[in-house]
């Protein structure tokens, strides 16, 4: 079982930054693929980011590539995501998420843990 806790959203406005930071607990979490989700219109989490156990790998959505870093420190069992140049529809709840393996980590229902959220509100 793992367990995952986010922190570090909040109101910002637009144009603004934040770190999100994942505290997982409960596995040895180098092994497990991370990723973040947040809701998006017609969906019920759209993909963010996510990173591989080693850190090397990382995979972005179209919406927030060149804005948003995913990184990850193993020692702290911890996964962060840098947003930057934020925008008012980046605004929402933004869920930490943990699977093994890399197969399908953009796919939300690949993924068996996650955290209960932390709320990003961007403001005009």
């Amino acid at each position: 079982q793992v367990q995952l806790v986010e922190s570090g959203g909040g109101l910002v406005q637009a144009g603004g930054s934040l770190r999100l930071s994942c505290a997982a607990s409960g596995r040895t979490m180098n092994i497990y693929t991370m990723g973040w989700f947040r809701p998006a219109p017609g969906k019920e989490r759209e993909f963010v980011a996510t990173i591989s156990g080693s850190g090397i790998s990382t995979y972005y959505g179209d919406s927030v590539k060149g804005r948003f870093t995913i990184s990850r420190d193993n020692a702290k069992n911890t996964v962060y995501l840098q947003m930057n140049s934020l925008k008012p529809e980046d605004t929402g709840t933004y869920y930490c998420a943990s699977k093994e393996g890399i197969l399908n980590a953009r796919e939300r229902t690949s993924y068996p843990y996650w955290g209960q959220g932390t709320q990003v509100t961007v403001s005009s």
